[in-house]
C-alpha cells in the first residue's frame, strides 16, 4: 500500500473552478493532490465533474469554450493550467480519454507507436516499451496486426492506455476506464492499471463512476457531487464508509440499497454539514 505521508506529491489542483462558455460554473472549488506512485480515484456519477477535472489538468478545456477561472494547477511545484496539452505531456502527463478514442484505420501495433510520436531516445528504446506494452496486454500483441477500429471494446481500451505508455509517462489521467464494459473485462483493465502502477511505477488519477471496483484498486479516493468534493480518504477506509457503502456501493445496514431511491439532498446535507 503507498504511504501518502512520505510520498512527493506530483499533481496538486487547489481550489480550481471551471466555467464554459463564460456562464456554466462546473466545478465549484476543487482540491486534491495525486502522490507519486499512487492510484487516485476520481469517483462520483454521471456529471458530477470528473472529466471536467481531467481535462481542466491535462489542458483540453478551451477545444470545449471551458475555462479555469479560479484556483491553481501545479504538476512538480511548477503552475501548468497554461501550458498547452503538448507541453503537459512532454512534462511526462498524458490523459487517456472517455470512450478510448483510437485511430480505427491503423493497426492495433500502428496506434501504439503513435504513441512513441514525441520521443527522441531512438528505435531500440521504443522497441524495448513495445514489448513492454505487449507484456502487461498479450492480447494486443495476438492483434498487432488488426485494424484498431475492428477490435472489441475491451482491447481498444487496452489499446489507448497502451498508446499512453509508449509516450513513457509519469503520470496518467485516465478518464471511464470501464465505461461500456463487461464486469470481466472492467478487472482485467483495472489489473492492468495495478501492474502498470507495481512494475513501472506509473502515476494515476483515474476518474470512474464504478465506485466499487475503484476504491478495490485505487489507494485514494475523491467523491464528487454536482462539481465539488464532497468526501475523500484513503479507499479502504471510504470502502467502509456508510454512507459510501448506501450510497455508491449500494449497501447499507439494511442491506442492498438502489442508488436511484436515495434523494440526493440527504447525502448533501449530511457530507457537507
Amino acid at each position: 500500500m503507498l504511504d501518502a505521508g512520505k510520498t512527493e506529491t506530483l499533481l496538486e489542483v487547489n481550489n480550481i473552478e471551471v466555467i464554459y462558455n463564460h456562464v456554466i460554473l462546473v466545478l465549484k472549488g476543487v482540491s486534491l493532490s495525486v502522490p507519486k506512485g499512487g492510484i487516485t480515484a476520481l469517483l462520483g456519477g454521471n456529471g458530477a465533474g470528473k472529466t471536467t477535472t481531467l481535462k481542466a489538468i491535462s489542458n483540453l478545456l478551451h477545444s470545449e469554450r471551458g475555462e479555469v477561472t479560479k484556483g491553481r494547477i501545479t504538476y512538480r511545484g511548477e503552475r501548468v493550467q497554461d501550458l498547452s496539452p503538448a507541453d503537459l505531456v512532454a512534462k511526462g502527463v498524458i490523459q487517456v480519454m472517455e470512450g478510448r478514442h483510437c485511430f480505427g484505420h491503423l493497426t492495433v501495433e500502428e496506434n501504439l507507436l503513435t504513441g512513441a510520436y514525441i520521443r527522441k531516445d531512438g528505435r531500440a528504446a521504443i522497441a524495448r516499451d513495445l514489448d513492454m506494452v505487449y507484456s502487461h496486454f498479450p492480447r494486443l500483441k495476438e492483434r498487432r496486426k488488426s485494424q484498431a477500429g475492428y477490435t472489441s471494446g475491451g482491447e481498444q481500451q487496452m489499446v489507448a492506455i497502451g498508446r499512453a505508455l509508449m509516450s513513457r509517462p509519469e503520470t496518467i489521467l485516465l478518464d471511464e476506464p470501464s465505461m461500456g464494459l463487461a464486469p470481466q473485462l472492467v478487472e482485467q483493465i483495472f489489473q492492468i492499471v495495478k501492474a502498470v502502477n507495481e512494475t513501472e511505477g506509473v502515476t494515476f488519477l483515474l476518474a470512474e463512476q464504478n465506485t466499487n471496483v475503484a476504491l478495490r484498486y485505487a489507494h485514494y479516493g475523491y467523491i464528487l457531487e454536482s462539481g465539488r468534493v464532497v468526501m475523500d480518504g484513503p479507499a479502504a477506509e471510504l470502502r467502509e464508509n456508510p454512507d459510501v457503502k448506501e450510497f455508491y456501493l449500494g449497501v447499507s445496514d439494511q442491506g442492498r440499497n438502489s442508488f436511484r431511491n436515495v434523494r440526493s439532498y440527504r447525502r448533501r446535507k449530511r457530507w457537507l454539514s
